[in-house]
């Protein structure tokens, strides 16, 4: 290759990142960007000090927060400082060989056998387009004595579009051991919503005015009707500063044991688990735990949508339709 076309290559390897829509910047050991449309969208946390690795925080398309700040961000005016353990979007068990992952913050107290971390390995590629970015993670699933359970592998997509913002997960869980999930409710994708987008509560902090509801796919709504059923989605809407906006989970038919169970509170945590059967049915004789050996492994995938719009104005529907036929 002449100089000339060798310096016009280099060029333009260095100008691609610049002009592309979805970037995804490594910043430091402790987080990655990502920015869409020349807005930030979110970082991913995988530093050494964090119990689990999370998405935080969630912006809509006009750059609206549809996650909670705490405990991250402690001084949000009007928002409840529980669980402290919901960190904006995140993938663990409360029972995994009887250790904890999901509650696991170092200021909890431990359950079972005590509480499991989730570590990075190494991030294993990162892509940057116009219309689409990926990212690619291995973590470690230990407990206290250094052992490794599971080994996670995650490939996150996220796209590029004028209204909504959507990420695709493809999670694969690869057991080093002989490997339980228990049944617990405590699990396991799931996502704390910021404080408008809860449902009305009896014991509201005055404001901001809690304006949520949540919806499945056969158009039940309301924690009461929801808690506990299994749908192939769950969307989350309400109103912040005056706009109506949502945060849609869709499980794709080819997961384990789909449609999932849900676990989504009027207080803003909305997650898909499998797991949860005696709770979720009440019923204590029901056993939903599972049990998989090295070789054996899982895969769960997820499509996360933050639109504008309720329910019906998103198109949810129609978007599961569409993402039901991704193989």
């Amino acid at each position: 290759m002449s100089q000339s076309k060798t310096k016009l290559a280099v060029v333009i390897a260095l100008t691609l990142p610049l002009c592309a829509q979805v970037k995804i910047t490594p910043q430091g050991k402790d987080k990655v960007s990502v920015e869409i449309d020349g807005k930030p969208f979110t970082d991913f946390y995988i530093g050494a000090d964090t119990a689990k690795p999370y998405l935080h925080p969630l912006r809509t398309a006009d750059g609206k927060v549809v996650t909670r700040g705490y405990p991250m961000l402690p001084d949000v005016p009007g928002e409840a400082h529980d669980h402290p353990h919901h960190r904006g979007l995140w993938f663990t068990h409360g029972d995994v060989n009887g250790y904890d992952f999901w509650g696991n913050e170092e200021s909890q107290k431990g359950a079972g056998k005590g509480k499991g971390r989730v570590v990075l390995e190494r991030l294993d590629k990162v892509t940057t387009g116009k219309k689409s970015a990926t990212l690619n993670a291995s973590f470690a699933w230990k407990i206290p004595t250094g052992e490794t359970l599971l080994i996670e592998t995650r490939k996150m997509t996220f796209y590029s579009d004028p209204q909504m913002r959507t990420i695709d997960f493809d999670i694969t869980l690869s057991p080093q051991v002989e490997v339980t999930f228990g049944d617990t409710k405590e699990g396991m994708f799931a996502i704390r919503l910021a404080a408008p987008l809860e449902e009305e509560q009896p014991k509201d902090i005055p404001m901001p005015k809690r304006t949520g509801k949540m919806v499945i796919a056969s158009n039940k709504s309301g924690e009461k009707n929801v808690w506990g059923k299994r749908s192939p989605w769950l969307d989350y809407s309400g109103q912040i500063d005056g706009s109506t906006v949502g945060v849609a989970v869709l499980d794709h038919p080819g997961n384990p044991r789909t449609p999932t169970y849900w676990h989504t509170r009027a207080y803003g945590l909305l997650a898909a688990n499998i797991f949860g059967l005696h709770d979720f049915e009440a019923d204590k004789s029901r056993d939903g735990s599972l049990t998989i050996r090295p070789g054996q492994p899982l895969r769960f995938r997820y499509r996360v949508v933050i639109h504008p719009g309720d329910v019906n104005q998103a198109g949810i529907r129609d978007i599961y339709t569409e993402y039901s036929n991704v193989k």
